[in-house]
């Protein structure tokens, strides 16, 4: 579940047609074309379907697919429709969400909330701005509205009292202070862990059979294919050993190497010891960041290691992982909450699923 949604103008007036397609809104979940980039306006809107009642409010299929949408936006580049391995789930979670969303405006409503008329009017500013033209905008409150700015005002501050209740609930409730960061960073200290790792760069000469996705274990290369290869990483070695820096190394790697590093200049980036063949790191754990190795064969491939990096195993300090773990910590507690929010709103709820 989703907390503020900036005034829920993605998915503002849950039965308004908001960058949304006539097509999709006649298929059931199952859209044919994907939206366009900016607001549509059809020219007329099929009968809508009930999908739930919330203490015997209608929500529909419109609700229900908008809420699709936001769930799996990359649909709208699929020609509109949701993997099919994926629907069923996207379709329960987004009926959750609509169900929770008209919850939380009950609960709103029922404490007697209120929207200031600047704010609304200010929400409606924001709205307005997402059309091309005053022309569209009109023809949009025309069709979808029944010609009725008050039905758009009333959807906006349907979505307004959403998110103020969420933020008095969820957003205000889940700061995370910084002695529960730090008595968290002490509880957990495994995952603060970090282990030896080198940054590196190769050039690797490969036997005459790689692997593949049908062949991934291929006969290592024979004693002749190997004195090939042998030949062939000589001249790479030479080669290596006469480059300076990380961009000469690189460069070579790009003209020589024939192992898919090669596109990035043989940057391997950071690599866990734990990842790397054996052969490899005892060469590499004897040099210095810089230096380039001799020839080291593993695993049926003669390689040529640059070190750029050593970095030992350590465990990262508070100071330097406190902003993102307060960060991870409230969004987990936003979370818990929404989820205790809404088991707390549906105990006393009347919800049919049609």
């Amino acid at each position: 579940m989703r907390g503020n949604r900036n005034l829920h103008l993605a998915v503002i007036a849950l039965t308004l047609a908001v960058g949304m397609p006539l097509a999709a809104q006649q298929r059931d979940a199952r859209p044919s074309a994907p939206a366009p980039a900016t607001v549509a306006v059809a020219t007329a809107l099929p009968p809508a379907k009930p999908v739930a009642r919330v203490n015997g409010t209608v929500l529909t299929d419109r609700d229900l697919l908008r809420e699709m949408y936001s769930i799996f936006p990359y649909a709208r580049q699929h020609n509109g429709g949701f993997p099919r391995a994926m629907e069923a789930d996207i379709r329960r979670g987004a009926l959750k969400m609509i169900e929770f969303e008209e919850l939380v405006y009950q609960e709103a409503k029922r404490q007697k909330m209120t929207i200031a008329p600047e704010r609304l009017a200010k929400a409606e500013k924001l709205f307005r701005e997402q059309f091309e033209s005053e022309q569209q905008y009109k023809e949009f409150v025309r069709v979808e509205a029944n010609g009725s700015l008050q039905v758009v005002r009333a959807k906006l501050t349907r979505s307004l009292l959403i998110d103020d209740l969420l933020k008095a609930e969820v957003e205000n409730r889940s700061g995370i202070t910084l002695a529960e960061a730090r008595a968290y960073y002490l509880k957990h200290p495994d995952r603060f862990k970090q282990p030896e790792s080198f940054a590196l760069q190769s050039i690797t000469i490969m036997p005459p059979v790689r692997p593949t996705p049908k062949q991934p274990n291929p006969p290592p290369p024979t004693p002749e294919q190997l004195k090939q290869m042998k030949v062939r990483a000589d001249d790479a070695l030479r080669q290596a050993k006469a480059t300076k820096t990380y961009e000469e190394f690189g460069m070579l790697a790009e003209k020589i190497s024939e192992d898919d590093y090669r596109v990035m200049m043989g940057n391997h980036k950071t690599v866990d010891v734990a990842e790397l063949p054996p052969a490899i790191l005892e060469a590499i754990s004897k040099l210095q960041p810089g230096q380039v190795s001799g020839l080291i064969l593993a695993e049926g491939a003669y390689t040529i290691i640059r070190v750029n990096a050593h970095t030992p195993a350590r465990t990262q300090k508070f100071e330097e992982v406190s902003a993102g773990l307060r960060a991870e910590l409230r969004r987990n507690k936003q979370e818990m909450l929404r989820h205790e929010l809404d088991a707390k709103l549906r105990k006393s709820a009347k919800i049919e699923e049609l």
